[in-house]
């Protein structure tokens, strides 16, 4: 390692406990996908700890979730700009904290979201202020911290796409996978709505008079759970995860509604599998019925390119210059790293901490790997090209 080098990891090394804290206290608000105040009170307390060593925050306003809040150093460096990623809502509503707030045990830090990706925040904070403080960074570089991702960031992919179009590099803190890999390719998601309406009648004078949506919609699903044998080849999946119809116990149905997670590996895949699922939804077996589907959110795969291997093969060689032994691996969930992949910049993701159990009770961080994660992606930063004027 170089001098530089040996500098930059030492800080980290020295910030482990701040790193730590930092983590707690993001964690102790509930910050879930709905919950603006919540999400938006994260994103104050990153900013506040940013700014207070220098580092200008920037935030974008978005009504109906969380603000978008973009942190950027070396912002006069010529070429185009580093990217550290990161969300920070959560699946989990208000009042999860108070029922299992942060704690820790044998080595493992627990509270929600503490892998899923609070740890992930703080990781790029620390970061970026490891360069403000230290100088070094091979061009300009900004942290984009967003509000939606765990409902398929309807509002914040326009700012992701924008930021993605100013970057040659991009670095994902979604936690480490539970191995210690980071990932290198994802599939896509869609998340369709789709609705029934038939007719209503008394279930016992009348039935015969009455066109049941319930019946129609459980007849749909089943042709939706079939499409995982029809199209098993393609290494998609499709999970019908809510159900709700009918207004009596004792009518028949005249509404029905449900909804519909579609994931799938490569873009070429996308097109002809959602108009599959949507041809279900609008052709009715029973007479009197009719099928609507809308699509309410969408993620896109991060599928592999040469630009990227090249990305995460300089990645793992600065890893190992660590001791860290890892890999890419492909995952079968989804991420906003999608997007600045489908945006044709370099990406890799899950090169935050590693946890595990996500979006669950027992949801954790592996508290050794906190700062070594940290000192991989700085030190790979900090060797990427320079850009001379």
């Amino acid at each position: 390692m170089t001098e530089q080098e040996q500098r930059l990891t030492t800080w980290f090394e020295e910030k482990g406990g701040e790193m730590l804290a930092l983590t707690e206290t993001l964690v102790n608000i509930d910050s879930g996908s709905y919950d603006k105040e919540g999400v938006d009170e994260v994103g104050r307390v990153l900013a506040d700890w940013l700014e207070a060593r220098g580092i200008a925050c920037e935030w974008i306003p978005i009504a109906e979730r969380g603000d978008a809040v973009r942190a950027v150093i070396n912002a006069d460096a010529p070429g185009k700009e580093i990217l550290l990623m990161g969300h920070r809502d959560t699946v989990f509503g208000r009042g999860e904290v108070a029922q299992r707030p942060f704690s820790t045990a044998n080595g493992r830090a627990y509270g929600p979201g503490v892998c899923d990706m609070k740890a992930g925040l703080v990781q790029n904070a620390f970061i970026l202020a490891a360069f403000e403080e230290l100088g070094g960074a091979p061009g300009p570089m900004a942290a984009l911290f967003t509000s939606d991702e765990e409902i398929a960031t309807a509002h914040g992919r326009p700012i992701i796409e924008a930021e993605a179009r100013r970057a040659r590099a991009v670095f994902n803190a979604e936690p480490g996978r539970m191995s210690g890999n980071v990932v290198t390719g994802r599939r896509g998601g869609v998340f369709f709505v789709a609705e029934v309406f038939g007719k209503a009648a008394h279930s016992g004078n009348s039935f015969h008079l009455g066109r049941s949506a319930i019946a129609e919609i459980a007849d749909k699903i089943g042709r939706w759970f079939a499409m995982n044998e029809r199209f098993a080849d393609r290494n998609m999946q499709i999970n019908v995860g809510l159900v709700s119809g009918g207004q009596s116990v004792n009518s028949v149905a005249p509404h029905a509604r449900c909804e519909i997670d579609l994931r799938y590996k490569t873009p070429a895949d996308r097109d002809d599998l959602v108009a599959a699922v949507e041809e279900i939804a609008r052709t009715c077996v029973i007479d009197g019925t009719r099928g609507e589907i809308a699509i309410r959110g969408e993620y896109l795969p991060v599928a592999p390119t040469p630009e990227g291997d090249a990305l995460f093969a300089h990645y793992k060689a600065a890893a190992s210059d660590l001791g860290i032994t890892l890999d890419g691996e492909f995952t079968l969930s989804c991420a906003d790293s999608g997007f600045t992949a489908a945006q044709g910049v370099p990406t890799i993701c899950a090169i935050g901490p590693v946890g595990g159990h996500a979006h669950g009770p027992d949801e954790y961080l592996e508290i050794a790997t906190v700062v070594p994660r940290a000192q991989a992606v700085a030190l790979a930063v900090s060797r990427l090209p320079r850009v001379t004027p």
